[in-house]
């Protein structure tokens, strides 16, 4: 059977691998093909192409974006549509601008308290990559104000932390809007992270289909079978494509590997052939 994996991240973002290591990887797991989905930026995709014409696997263009629905982060990831097209960078060029803008209020923050950070200490350790909290979380254990990664987020960066700063988000409709106007297919992301009852996950369902989604996070990594078979049913109900995906970062979640998560994935190419027939039909 032809495996793949859906939802992936490279040091483009906030995974630890180059894109043509990710490539590799994939290759080596013997994987058909993965899609790249770093966060809010396609910068890691031209490497990744390049690596994956001379590995012989296929590459699937991707993004996951950080949206916010009644104050819960959601995200979006998108796949398969025109990653070249300047109006699409434009638009995520926008994105990303916001991203840069807290991550300097969040470290002008730490040095006014006497923190030894400064951006451009952020830049030689981690490069010009779109920054998340893990970056900072990496930061502050390289300098020894922490012991290990999740004590940044129970003090310095949680979201009731100190040194938190929300980022200005758009609307997780927004985003499956401009993924379909380029061609792709928006796909709600590990819906049991975001804690929502049955009314409000649906609710949310319902007007994600009306801006244009297509298909739904069944498989991940830290879903249990009972989890699948429910999101399953979920996407059956309301005509949306199952997908599938580890969520994989390299080092900084160790126990995540590629393509089979935490040993219990297992995305069957049909997976992605069924994405794509659901795009033709939405298009009809």
């Amino acid at each position: 059977m032809k495996l793949i994996d859906l939802h992936t991240h490279s040091c483009s973002s906030d995974g630890t691998l180059t894109p043509a290591e990710l490539v590799r990887c994939a290759s080596e797991c013997g994987l058909a093909a993965f899609a790249l989905t770093d966060h809010d930026n396609t910068d890691g995709l031209p490497e990744a192409f390049e690596a994956a014409a001379q590995y012989g696997i296929e590459l699937v263009p991707g993004i996951e974006f950080s949206t916010e629905y009644l104050g819960t982060d959601i995200h979006i990831v998108g796949i398969d549509f025109d990653w070249k097209n300047p109006a699409f960078q434009k638009r995520i060029d926008y994105y990303r601008s916001e991203r840069v803008r807290r991550n300097q209020k969040m470290i002008d923050m730490m040095a006014a308290d006497g923190i030894d950070i400064s951006y451009e200490q952020m830049a030689q350790s981690f490069g010009e990559s779109v920054w998340t909290r893990a970056h900072f979380a990496k930061f502050l254990l390289a300098k020894g104000y922490i012991k290990d990664i999740s004590e940044a987020f129970t003090t310095y960066i949680g979201d009731n932390c100190k040194y938190f700063i929300p980022r200005e988000k758009v609307s997780p409709f927004e985003v499956v809007e401009l993924i379909r106007e380029f061609g792709g297919i928006p796909i709600l992301a590990h819906p049991f992270q975001y804690k929502f009852s049955d009314e409000v996950l649906r609710t949310l369902i319902q007007k994600l289909i009306d801006a244009g989604l297509l298909g739904m996070e069944v498989y991940y990594s830290t879903h249990t079978q009972e989890q699948c078979d429910y999101l399953l049913a979920l996407a059956d109900e309301f005509g949306l494509a199952p997908s599938g995906g580890s969520d994989f970062h390299g080092s900084n979640k160790p126990d995540i590997s590629l393509g089979s998560g935490k040993n219990n994935l297992q995305i069957p190419y049909s997976i992605l052939e069924h994405l794509r027939d659901r795009l033709q039909e939405a298009e009809r």
